[in-house]
């Protein structure tokens, strides 16, 4: 097939086989609201997958943030440690519900820069959120010891990280409470949906609630005590979870072996710095997206590259915008004179090219071949490098 004309999306997903059946099966037996049994059995099996003793299984990621959040108690005036470089998800609830956010840089993985959490710290702290994110999971050891030493929560996000481990164990199985998300762009899918994790029995009870308007099983129907939110998964979406949960492996496997083959064929190309295969520490990159990053030196920025590349129709997406640049918490008053250097450069100079788990090796050259040709086209005379550790210099 000329692959020449042929437009590439930055994501398509993949369907392993087995999904069709068993969404079929929904619709045959009449089972497709949240009521049907492939959720219980979707909760169960990533749960232990993700070795957790309880799994709620949400309508996306960003319900299970918010439910997360409220159903940890935090409230008014309570502060919550969480990096700037992160989608605006991680902190609607926060804000929301009245906490503080309290916000800190990143380093050059992308992730939350553990060495500033510390000083951040006060009599109202009251939890940490960690976001994993796109390549390396965070240094969760200092932030554990943190939140030991000062008694505070810790709120996991591990949306691009199913599948990725952390010291031995799976991302998913470190925060009190943890979140995923299916969006279509993750290692398993459902469409839209998410995933709540933690082991503490009545957390979980509590998390089930929420996502249920607060019905009281011990009560009459229709009667609240507490506000919650519709934010039930359907049987449908479980069960094509269920589909994808069955090759998890296979797909952490093809991710890698994306990010690695891009590796090699952008290797020596001119404004980018790419991604590390293995970070400090030694652990894989998961390469849930391919993000690359132009150094500070190049010519151009992000957004204009992307749009050359949307020329030779390679689909791309910028990086997370800072929450401290954000228009909606500037107008709210928040973050005012905040500044951080590392989110706010990443953020205008990164980006990532199509890695989908649909992609076929020959579309991959294809994309390959298309970056190489617009960055030679922008031609400063930069060669792509790599720092000692992987990451812009």
């Amino acid at each position: 097939m000329d692959l020449s004309t042929v437009a590439f999306p930055v994501n398509t997903p993949k369907f392993w086989g087995n999904e069709q059946e068993l969404v079929s099966k929904c619709i045959e037996t009449g089972w497709i609201s949240s009521e049907g049994p492939a959720v219980k059995e979707f909760e169960t099996k990533l749960a232990a997958r993700c070795q957790r003793k309880h799994g709620v299984a949400v309508a996306n990621g960003t319900a299970a943030l918010d439910i997360a959040v409220k159903a940890l108690g935090l409230s008014t005036g309570d502060e919550v440690i969480l990096p700037s470089f992160c989608i605006i998800s991680c902190i609607n609830q926060v804000v929301r519900g009245g906490c503080v956010p309290v916000l800190v840089d990143s380093d050059d993985s992308f992730n939350m820069d553990v060495s500033q959490v510390a000083a951040k710290i006060t009599p109202k702290t009251k939890a940490i959120m960690c976001v994993h994110t796109y390549h390396f999971p965070v240094d969760m050891e200092p932030i554990l010891a943190l939140a030991k030493e000062h008694g505070l929560k810790i709120i996991e996000d591990a949306a691009e990280m199913i599948g990725q481990t952390c010291m031995g164990r799976p991302c998913g199985s470190f925060g009190d409470i943890s979140t995923m998300s299916f969006y279509p762009n993750k290692h398993i899918t459902t469409g839209e949906g998410g995933m709540v994790l933690c082991d503490d029995p009545a957390l979980a009870e509590r998390c089930q609630q929420l996502r249920n308007l607060c019905f009281d099983p011990k009560k009459r129907r229709f009667v609240h005590e507490d506000l919650g939110w519709n934010y039930r998964m359907t049987n449908l979406q479980a069960a094509l979870g269920l589909g994808q949960l069955e090759h998890l492996e296979a797909a952490v496997q093809r991710k890698r072996e994306i990010g690695r083959k891009y590796g090699e064929l952008l290797a020596g190309c001119p404004h980018l710095v790419l991604p590390q295969d293995k970070n400090s520490k030694g652990e894989s990159n998961i390469y849930w997206v391919y993000g690359v990053e132009l150094p500070s030196s190049a010519p151009l920025d992000a957004e204009e590259v992307m749009k050359r590349l949307a020329a030779a129709k390679v689909g791309t997406r910028p990086f997370f915008w800072p929450m401290h640049e954000q228009p909606v918490f500037r107008e709210m008053g928040l973050f005012k004179g905040l500044s951080f250097p590392v989110a706010e450069r990443i953020a205008r100079r990164g980006f990532y090219i199509p890695s989908g788990l649909a992609l076929k090796d020959e579309e991959l050259v294809e994309v390959a071949r298309r970056v190489r040709k617009v960055m030679e086209e922008i031609g400063a005379g930069l060669t792509c490098r790599q720092s000692k550790n992987g990451f812009p210099p």
